[in-house]
């Protein structure tokens, strides 16, 4: 199998989004493919057992992508073998009423994880400078006090919030949050194929909406503000990595190998040894369990 090295798809200088791919070949079959990612999924599991007993970092995983870009399948076939205590998903959808109440980025701060956790934001507060962006109209719910009409919403207002989404990964990742920010870099053809086959498909229909051929019309706006959000927040403490998404168990397999080689660089993660005076003891304990 191809080597994935993770410098080759971590975003790390100015990008044209056209030339960012949305195919690689991992020069293996379907099959085999599927087997490597079944081992690293193993391993992420065993890595995170020890990070939930070392008990100091969390890992924050964010995901973004186009209608049908694979998102939960990507999350279902990479975390599948994690003890769910050591795992939380929460998929932002529309404000509810409290949320927007308050600012933007309180819902997201309230969902962090714990440290020994990975969360996985599916959709992210990256949604904030990407569908507010394409429909600044719906700026108006959140009641801020500078914005009265659409005209106010200038691109200092959206530098302004990268600034801030910025500020937020910082403080948080000094505080022992690894960030992981996948791009899946869908094509707009292969985004077509995948609507038909909802379509095609009575047990997957329910999947499918109006709306999602009214946002595919928007889609050159949305690869904009994708370009902007991947050029103006990808850090070194919370990086985009380009994830090509044309195929599925790819995507997949690149994740997840990302996710291991980076994790695995923390040599400081171990696992807690017993109290020396519980550890002389051991013997005593083995001993009255065997003889109750």
């Amino acid at each position: 199998m191809k080597n994935v090295s993770i410098s080759d798809f971590k975003i790390s200088s100015q990008i044209d989004i056209k030339n960012l791919s949305t195919t690689f070949d991992l020069q293996e079959d379907k099959k085999k493919i599927e087997d490597e990612m079944n081992k690293l999924s193993k391993k992420l599991a065993d890595l995170q057992n020890k990070m939930y007993a070392h008990g100091k970092y969390a890992v924050l995983m964010c995901i973004q992508g186009m209608d049908t870009a694979g998102k939960d399948s990507l999350i279902r076939e990479v975390f599948k073998e994690f003890n769910v205590r050591g795992i939380v998903a929460h998929s932002f959808k529309k404000p509810t009423e409290l949320e927007l109440k308050h600012d933007y980025l309180w819902r997201h701060y309230i969902a962090l994880p714990a440290r020994g956790k990975f969360g996985i934001f599916n959709r992210t507060h990256y949604e904030n400078v990407l569908v507010t962006r394409v429909h600044p109209n719906y700026l108006k719910f959140e009641n801020m006090p500078d914005i009265n009409s659409v005209e106010d919403v200038t691109n200092a207002f959206w530098q302004r919030r990268f600034n801030e989404i910025n500020n937020f990964e910082q403080h948080i990742a000094d505080n022992g949050t690894i960030i992981f920010k996948f791009f899946l870099n869908l094509s707009k053809d292969e985004q077509k194929n995948r609507l038909l086959r909802r379509l095609n498909k009575p047990e997957k229909q329910w999947k499918f909406s109006a709306d999602d051929l009214k946002e595919r019309k928007l889609w050159d706006k949305y690869q904009d503000c994708y370009e902007d959000v991947l050029n103006n927040t990808s850090k070194p403490h919370a990086p985009w990595f380009n994830i090509p998404a044309d195929d599925k168990p790819t995507a997949r397999y690149i994740v997840a190998k990302i996710l291991y080689d980076t994790l695995k660089q923390y040599t400081d993660i171990v696992e807690p040894e017993l109290p020396a005076k519980e550890k002389e003891n051991i013997h005593i304990y083995k001993s009255q369990l065997e003889n109750e």
